[in-house]
């Protein structure tokens, strides 16, 4: 009745009325008919609504009241985070058709703050479905209604699983993706899953191959803060309004509780307000109901330095300021947050719900980052959790950078460590599929059973050559990433030595081609070569080049360093004994012979080698059980 007597006299949005029905729930609304002369002012804005949709697509606004924000006026991040997990919920019991828990979340960067008065405007669409599990892209972004300004927020993947009675396992109908952005969406989902999956292993591999990255930077520090001041230890009572229609705490509402404690950890290591910047990854170990307890601990586990990273060579410019004292740090510091959760009040047993690490800057009114005390951690525990957020930190960067940079953006020769070698072979191969899913490929030539099509786009001249083989798609694949028999074929191709195994799906060679140019001198490359099986049935067999950098592989004074950006090849299976085998080419200056000549023309040379690349397969076919003991 109150509600009916306020809607009756005072003119409220329905987005207010409805967020003060559900509560945590959020509200979904219709797109709006466009305004004449209005225009998207930047990515993320909200689609038009006379755009095709996908049938999974779920949008939201919120307006930012008093209630949502922090003591600056700004929207709170915990709150983000529960409109965030409600929008890509809807999603993806929208495509499931059942309820659906929130099963992990990928790097999540805040590029703005938002203020109150202005809306949130959050798009959420599945991106591919699994088995029993389903991606869900989500983009956010804020609109200020005076100045009409539309500024993206942030960017996240979300990974949920469909739940039947009792919470046994669905399988799911496969997504079938239509524009080409969906494509692109569609088949990097895959390469985003692989490394989801090999996540934690990186950080092992990390801290056990290179200890002396994470040494204690504390041990000379004479002001640092002992870590224990900043622990924090809350508990939570799950009530109704904290759950979904299942009864199960929403996974938003678990990461608000665990934004809320890791700020005041981060607040008594800097006695200030901090602001969330990241969060890293992390996947939910299992469900929590209405009446649980959940503890939340929260614990500063480092501060760092705001260093510049050098990449690929180019010189880090001097600081116009003075150094900062030695018991000072300029930059960010990670917070470790954990939540557990236990039935009753005199229960023993806690379950593990999830684990999180939050970045935390300190911003200074021109908003720079402020300095930083140390941090000294305690014996034992502190220090395995000290040493592990400087890598984590490595890590970050080196994934935030190389997974997150626009294709144009990235260095043709990343050097290659420990570090970032998952991310290198993320992007190699999503490099390769985007240019796949890419429309607008003009045919260029067809000469017999070889087409060439041809890509305009930005500064790079993109190739097609496909044609039809007689061979199993499994075995084409096995003798095209052999990079050490590609000379059997391409004449342009003088050696490939192994250089190193990375694993099972990734090596890099050293490969030595034709003389090239003015100075009339070989050409070398550094290759990191990615192979992908088929994800699902209709995934392509994938072979991705792209250059990397080597410490043991310099450049030398007999060769011209060659270099690439994105190439490969994908395979299609069209029967069990044919094949559709295409090659992809970013042309960049500099490259292999072949891709470099008459373009227009469709030389002579591209079709005769694609044609000596078939005879190949087809004379190794048979014989490749024996020759792959080599490979």
């Amino acid at each position: 009745c109150l509600l009916k007597m306020v809607k009756g006299n005072i003119i409220v949005p329905e987005e207010i009325l409805s967020f003060c029905c559900n509560g945590l729930q959020g509200s979904t609304s219709p797109p709006r008919a466009g305004e004449p002369g209005e225009r998207e002012e930047a990515a993320g804005a909200m689609a038009s609504p006379s755009a095709a949709r996908n049938p999974t697509e779920v949008q939201m606004s919120q307006l930012v009241l008093p209630c949502h924000t922090n003591h600056r006026g700004e929207l709170s991040t915990g709150q983000l985070l529960k409109w965030i997990d409600t929008a890509a919920c809807l999603s993806a019991e929208r495509h499931a058709g059942c309820p659906c828990v929130t099963a992990s979340m990928d790097d999540i960067y805040f590029e703005h703050t938002i203020s109150v008065g202005q809306v949130v405007n959050i798009k959420a669409k599945v991106n591919r479905a699994f088995n029993s599990s389903m991606e869900v892209g989500i983009q956010v972004s804020y609109e200020d209604l005076c100045s009409g300004k539309h500024c993206s927020i942030c960017k996240a993947y979300a990974t949920f699983v469909a739940q039947g009675p009792l919470g046994s396992k669905v399988r799911l109908q496969p997504l079938t993706p239509q524009t080409e952005e969906e494509k692109i969406e569609y088949s990097i989902a895959a390469e985003r899953r692989r490394m989801r999956l090999v996540h934690k292993d990186t950080l092992k591999d990390l801290l056990t191959r290179s200890p002396q990255e994470t040494e204690l930077e504390t041990r000379d520090g004479s002001g640092a803060v002992p870590a224990e001041k900043t622990r924090v230890e809350s508990v939570e009572l799950v009530l109704p309004p904290h759950a979904n229609h299942q009864g199960n705490t929403f996974g938003g509402q678990i990461m608000a509780w665990m934004e809320n404690v890791a700020t005041i950890a981060a607040s008594r290591l800097c006695h200030a307000h901090p602001t969330l910047r990241a969060i890293e990854m992390f996947h939910f170990r299992g469900p929590s109901q209405v009446g649980d307890r959940l503890v939340l601990k929260a614990i500063v586990n480092n501060s760092f330095k705001n260093r510049l990273v050098p990449v690929a060579g180019v010189p880090i410019p001097p600081s116009p300021r003075p150094p900062a004292p030695s018991s000072l740090l300029s930059g960010s510091m990670e917070v470790g947050v954990s939540a557990e959760a236990y039935g009753q009040e005199m229960s023993v047993s806690r379950r593990h719900i999830n684990s999180a690490f939050m970045t935390f800057v300190v911003l200074d009114q021109e908003g720079h980052p402020r300095t930083l005390p140390m941090v000294a951690p305690e014996p034992g525990d502190g220090e395995r959790r000290y040493r592990e957020a400087s890598a984590r930190k490595k890590i970050r960067l080196d994934r935030k950078y190389v997974v997150s940079c626009k294709q144009t953006e990235v260095p043709l020769s990343v050097p290659w460590d420990q570090s970032n070698k998952v991310y290198l072979s993320y992007n190699n191969v999503s490099a390769l599929k985007m240019l796949v899913a890419k429309a607008n490929w003009a045919l260029a030539r067809e000469k017999e059973k070889v087409r060439m099509y041809t890509l305009e786009e930005d500064k790079f001249l993109s190739f097609r050559i496909e044609m039809s083989v007689c061979i199993a798609a499994s075995r084409a694949f096995s003798l095209l990433s052999n990079l050490r028999r590609r000379h059997e074929w391409d004449s342009h191709y003088v050696s490939a030595e192994l250089v190193q195994k990375v694993d099972d799906d990734d090596m890099i060679y050293h490969v030595v081609s034709q003389k090239l140019g003015h100075e009339n001198k070989p050409q070398d490359f550094v290759i990191l070569a990615s192979r992908r099986k088929p994800c699902s049935k209709g995934d392509p067999y994938v072979v991705a080049f792209r250059s990397v950098t080597l410490p043991t592989h310099p450049a030398r004074a007999e060769f011209t360093r060659g270099e690439t950006l994105c190439s490969g090849f994908c395979i299609w299976p069209e029967s069990e004994e044919m094949s559709k085998v295409a090659y992809y080419n970013q042309a960049m200056p500099g490259y292999l012979n072949y891709v470099t000549t008459n373009v227009a023309g469709l030389s002579s040379d591209i079709c005769s080698t694609f044609e000596a690349c078939e005879k190949f397969l087809l004379k190794n076919k048979e014989d490749l059980i024996s020759r792959l003991q080599d490979f």
